[in-house]
């Protein structure tokens, strides 16, 4: 079989320099690969010295990766230089700033591991590469790591400091602990241009993100409304829909809530009776049924079918409020009930549901927010006795009294339903209508559709595109306004002065008091008020969403300060990320920079899938199976992970259950695998393009390859070293390489090198593709398969002597051939594995 083989490849490829079927593809395809080698060359003769690594006996990753991240940081590799290229190509790449709160998490290892895999190859093909590196003030989540922190370890709240001193504090923070994730990137070996490092609330990007706002709201595109929003009373603040995490449960189910001894019942469904106001009526009363019996105090109406002929006696009458001495009306609404469900009457609350307050505006009702923004109740529900009393404790209070008067009709304890959850405290999520500030979004999205459509941006894996379709075609106005103490505070100022009644409308924008101060004068002149005029000036107390200063930083991170000149090395040529984020950061980036640039962000869109455990789980610390990617690298203890959970602000019920299910997932611990064969594995499970499940036995199984890769370069390195070879390692390989060598060749010595002729070809195209798994895929087998498995089992004889019978020239051409594989081999796993191929 392999005579055949070996035949053809004689026949077809002679090894002469104009028909070459390796060098010459590899020439073509690798030239501006070698030349950056070449300036390797330049700069290690320099004498610079470099961590010095020996092949040990076996593959130890905690040696071979010590020290080289250091070196290459010294020397400037990474940072965006002007090599003297001719026709310089440039890619510019922003990695998304991870919160600077926490630690990388496995989705976040993925991320970098395929960003840094893209651009080391773009580095080695020639182009002056700028990876952007930050990290995100984190708004929400940063205030709670601080408030938590406060409370632990002095006993206060936020409130107890006052605003000026809690930022502080958390700038503070930031100075102590924000370079915890730049240390860890750092560890993955990711080859960021930290001369650009950026945080979201410097002053460059603060410059920008205010002279953004005003522009916005100048030109019309931001404007204040009153709607129902995501509200965590136990933050304080509107959150976005991201942030909103859900649970479904089947039946009556008790949860622990923040600040609350008490757990709280869910998933059962209340009835109670709205007696009928018109005594002369067959029907006597109406039968409602709700999960949130404490908002009764907030119904306006109770709805029915128009077309319910049970109720057809009822349109236009009213019914009495069981609680309050008032009428409320029976309205009948289709959108809203489903007759053929329940009793087919809806109460409605306007207040504090997304539906009822649909139902109020398009039947002109009253709108009662009953609820504080605590979640207790205010002076709108009118029962003195409940005000300022929390909203599940009223739950139970108004039971009791519906029982007490006898309109109480029972439960059921086997309701299905959705709980809305803050993801940041674990606080029920309350609909309150808030006045916020809203940034108009249709005609934007307009333009994102037609820039995907007409492909200016091309995303990756196609399918996405129907995602972003979907999105953007049903896009709502976005809420931007958030009620934190620490974030981008929003620069506009409310107006009040003499003889005017206080008014929610006259706000002017601006960057700091004093021009604020300049536009109100404007304002009195054009409106023939008088300067003499007594007036006062107030900030909004509210600050911006996170995501909108993050949708700006394609301009911003390129040193845009807001104004109308857009940076010369604007757009970027690609944004990487989880599919997750396609709408809440890529779609938002796309439209705030097209709006101010006129021209899309970045030209490609490459996204991942989301990274669960080995059973398709969620990671999470209540499972016990989060796997934090510096214990893959560097090994870690049960006990340590344990330790962890201890050290960690996890409820303590949580954290003894997270101990037992980690003792579960991994009794042994984790053991140490290395930097490399992270990596070289995530990047491998990209193939699972909806869901990677991600099991560690897989990376312990790139760690072998590790090994397998470390013991040929030793083989061969003694068999140079014994046979008196010289390596031409970090020089161009062209025609020349083989010179003196090619009539010499064996038929296993071409067999060998047309196998790495294709997985050169093919490599390159995995990459071009972005089909990086593919990539990972060859190299395997190219390496473990022809190299290891065929190539050396046949060389051996030739090079250890065929009975005692030595060629010479045949053993020096099988030198020089595998000097050749493994030179090539190093250089294109150098994206995947950057520290092994160093040493």
């Amino acid at each position: 079989m392999f005579s055949s083989l070996f035949f053809n490849i004689r026949k077809n490829y002679s090894f002469k320099r104009n028909n070459n079927f390796f060098f010459h593809k590899f020439h073509q395809k690798f030239t501006n690969l070698s030349e950056n080698y070449e300036i390797k060359s330049k700069i290690l003769q320099n004498n610079v010295q470099k961590p010095s690594k020996k092949l040990g006996r076996s593959y130890d990753p905690a040696i071979v990766e010590q020290g080289w991240y250091d070196w290459w940081d010294h020397k400037g590799f990474f940072g965006s230089t002007n090599l003297d290229y001719e026709d310089q190509k440039n890619f510019i790449m922003l990695s998304p700033p991870p919160n600077v709160t926490g630690s990388l998490h496995i989705g976040h290892a993925l991320t970098f591991s395929i960003q840094d895999a893209l651009s080391r190859w773009y580095r080695m093909s020639g182009y002056n590469v700028s990876w952007i590196p930050g990290t995100d003030h984190a708004g929400i989540g940063m205030q709670s790591v601080i408030e938590k922190k406060l409370f632990n370890e002095r006993n206060i709240t936020r409130h107890d400091l006052g605003r000026e001193n809690f930022v502080k504090e958390v700038w503070n923070w930031r100075e102590l602990h924000g370079d915890k994730i730049i240390k860890q990137l750092r560890r993955l070996g990711s080859s960021l241009d930290w001369n650009n490092l950026f945080f979201t609330m410097d002053a460059p990007r603060s410059k920008a993100v205010t002279n953004a706002f005003i522009k916005l709201y100048n030109d019309g595109m931001i404007y204040r409304d009153t709607r129902l929003v995501n509200w965590c009373c136990a933050l304080g603040t509107v959150i976005s829909d991201i942030e909103v995490d859900y649970k479904s449960i089947s039946e009556q189910t008790f949860l622990k809530l923040p600040g609350r001894e008490e757990e709280v019942e869910f998933g059962v469904l209340h009835r109670f009776a709205y007696p009928l106001a018109d005594s002369m009526s067959n029907v006597k009363e109406l039968v409602v049924a709700t999960t949130r019996i404490e908002t009764i105090l907030g119904d306006t109406a109770v709805a029915i079918h128009p077309d319910d002929l049970r109720y057809k006696s009822l349109h236009g009458k009213y019914v009495m409020h069981p609680l309050l001495n008032k009428r409320i009306p029976i309205v009948c609404d289709p959108e809203l009930v489903d007759m053929e469900f329940g009793t087919g009457v809806v109460k409605v609350t306007p207040a504090h549901d997304t539906n009822d307050y649909a139902c109020a505006r398009r039947n002109k009702l009253p709108i009662i927010n009953i609820f504080n923004k605590n979640g207790t109740l205010n002076d709108n529900c009118g029962i003195t006795d409940l005000i300022n009393k929390d909203r599940f404790d009223v739950r139970k209070i108004i039971i009791d009294v519906l029982q007490f008067l006898g309109f109480y009709r029972g439960k059921d304890t086997k309701h299905e339903m959705r709980i809305a959850i803050c993801s940041r405290s674990g606080d029920v999520i309350e609909p309150l209508l808030q006045p916020q500030w809203y940034l108009k979004c249709k005609d934007m999205a307009q333009r994102a559709l037609r820039d995907v459509e007409s492909e200016k941006i091309v995303i990756k894996p196609n399918y996405h595109t129907e995602e972003w379709n979907r999105w953007l075609w049903n896009i709502q106005d976005w809420c931007i306004s958030r009620q934190l103490w620490w974030g981008h505070p929003i620069p506009v100022y409310h107006l009040s002065y003499e003889g005017q009644p206080t008014s929610d409308g006259l706000w002017f924008a601006a960057a700091s008091t004093n021009e604020a101060d300049q536009l109100v004068k404007e304002y009195f002149k054009q409106n023939n008020i008088s300067l003499q005029t007594n007036y006062a000036l107030k900030q909004d107390d509210d600050v911006l969403d996170t995501w909108f200063s993050s949708a700006l930083l394609p301009l911003s991170a390129l040193h845009w300060n807001g104004s109308n000149e857009i940076p010369i090395n604007y757009p970027t040529d690609m944004v990487e990320s989880g599919f997750d984020i396609l709408f809440f950061w890529i779609s938002r980036m796309t439209m705030l920079c097209t709006y101010f640039s006129g021209k899309p962000p970045f030209k490609n869109i490459l996204l991942h899938a989301m990274v669960r455990d080995s059973k398709g789980r969620k990671m999470s610390k209540s499972l016990g199976n989060v796997i934090d990617p510096i214990h893959v690298i560097e090994g870690v203890t049960l006990k340590e992970m344990q330790q962890g959970l201890y050290n960690s602000n996890l409820p303590k019920n949580e954290i003894n259950e997270s101990v037992e299910l980690l003792e579960k997932e991994f009794p042994e611990g984790i053991k140490a695998c290395g930097t490399d064969s992270l990596r070289f594995s995530l990047i491998f499970y990209t193939q699972q393009t909806r869901q990677i499940n991600l099991d560690i036995t897989n990376v312990v199984s790139s760690g072998n390859f590790c090994n397998k890769i470390w013991n040929l370069f030793k083989f061969a390195h003694e068999r140079f070293d014994s046979l008196n070879h010289t390596i031409s390692i970090y020089k161009t390989i062209s025609d020349s390489s083989l010179c003196g060598f090619t009539e010499h060749l064996s038929l296993v010595d071409k067999y060998i090198l047309s196998k790495l002729a294709n997985t050169v070809i093919c490599s390159q195209n995995g990459f071009q593709k972005l089909e990086l798994h593919e990539v990972t895929d060859i190299l395997r087998n190219f390496i473990i398969g022809d190299l290891c498995g065929v190539y050396l089992e046949f060389i051996k004889p030739v090079l250890y002597g065929n009975q005692g019978n030595i060629d010479v020239k045949a053993q020096k051409a099988a030198l020089k051939v595998l000097e050749i594989c493994l030179d090539t081999s190093l250089r294109l796993l150098h994206p995947f594995m950057p520290f092994i191929t160093e040493v």
